[in-house]
């Protein structure tokens, strides 16, 4: 009994060591698995308690446990968030403004880990969307420029190339009133055709009419007329009609720099010196009458000229002078001849006979379509 007594005690120390050393929380059933029997090894590891650093050497094990990507979590989780609300804001509507000063301000163009960096600084700072009112204002700009300035309805520019006219008007002389008769040969449709023609023009107290009509035997006429008034740069239309099955018609507003289509086409820029496509024949016959010596072979005029659906610029090349055999006789003729541009659907030459003032002799009038007339001079009477 009195070993046992003495065996009881010892016993029990060694169970309240286990539990303390449980309790203090020292790593050591993670390493040892060991039965009851190893008492002495439990033992050496209890004097091992006094090393505190064995906690920090387990800080380093856990890192390789937990990876990098955990450090980096919080991190998108504090820049994404935080940009994505400052910038959506004010690039919400003018992404392509914004877009496009960042390479002109930032010369350097940052990479793609860069560009968040980027985005975020520039979220706070306003002078990202003051170049978006720039961006829109040439687009409003570009319509106005044709309307400008009158040598944009009409220019002249020698065989060099040098500009001849300028804001200051050309001088013109308008011929006499008459009524010109022509005979007609042309195609419509692969269908060849004669025909006659006939040009009115008269003028009188600052106005003129002018009117040109085509008939065709079995297949009915087509009409052309022009009206407006006489300044000293020579003819301003103000009503041009064009009628063949129906009638169409365009409004010169000179006030406005705008042509008006009764077709509802869209208005089109016009200018001081613009013409139609009728009266742009009598205007170089106004011009050339007055100062045949300013347009020498190779001179090019040009002038925005107007159908009842569009305006186009014409430009006419001053060629030599011809001779023609007309119905009317043998006649000097100075021929000009319009230059093809794109989008045209009407080339013209003309003869402008200097014994009639530059009164037109001859006019060809040719589509892309192959069709054509050809206007030639039978006589001439009073209007």
């Amino acid at each position: 009994m009195s070993l046992r007594q003495r065996a009881l005690p010892a016993l029990t120390a060694v169970v309240l060591g286990v539990h303390a050393l449980a309790l203090l929380g020292l790593p050591l059933w993670s390493q040892v698995s060991a039965p009851r029997t190893e008492v002495a090894a439990m033992q050496t590891r209890a004097l091992s308690l006094p090393e505190p650093p064995a906690p920090p050497p387990a800080a380093p094990v856990p890192a390789p446990k937990a990876p990098a990507p955990k450090p980096q979590q919080p991190r998108p989780k504090v820049q994404r968030p935080a940009p994505a609300a400052s910038v959506a804001e004010p690039l919400d509507t003018p992404i392509r403004e914004t877009v496009e000063p960042l390479p002109m301000a930032a010369a350097p163009e940052p990479a793609a880990s860069d560009a968040s960096e980027t985005a975020a600084a520039d979220s706070g700072a306003p002078p990202a969307t003051p170049p978006a009112p720039p961006a829109p204002k040439p687009e409003p700009e570009t319509p106005p420029t044709p309307s400008a300035g009158p040598a944009q309805g009409m220019a002249i520019t020698s065989p060099d190339g040098t500009p001849l006219a300028s804001d200051a008007p050309v001088p013109v002389q308008l011929p006499d009133p008459a009524r010109l008769s022509f005979a007609v040969t042309g195609q419509a449709k692969r269908f060849n055709y004669s025909a006659s023609a006939e040009l009115v023009w008269r003028h009188a107290n600052g106005q003129y009419q002018a009117s040109q009509e085509v008939s065709l035997f079995l297949l009915g006429s087509r009409s052309q007329t022009s009206a407006g008034r006489i300044t000293d740069r020579g003819l301003e239309p103000s009503r041009f009609n064009d009628k063949a099955r129906k009638e169409q018609s365009a409004q010169l507003a000179f006030d406005q720099n705008l042509a008006h289509f009764s077709t509802g086409a869209p208005d089109a820029a016009i200018a001081p010196g613009a013409q139609d496509r009728l009266s742009v024949f009598l205007q170089l016959s106004a011009l050339l009458a007055a100062a045949p010596q300013r347009y020498p072979a190779g001179t090019q005029i040009s002038f925005i000229t107007v159908s009842a659906r569009r305006a186009d610029r014409w430009t006419f090349r001053v060629g030599e002078t011809e001779t023609l055999d007309l119905p009317s006789g043998s006649t000097q003729a100075l021929r000009l001849d319009k230059i093809a541009a794109a989008g045209d659907d009407q080339q013209a030459s003309l003869w402008l006979a200097p014994s009639m003032q530059y009164l037109p002799v001859r006019i060809r009038l040719a589509q892309d379509n192959g069709d054509f007339a050809d206007l030639q001079l039978k006589g001439r009477q009073a209007p």
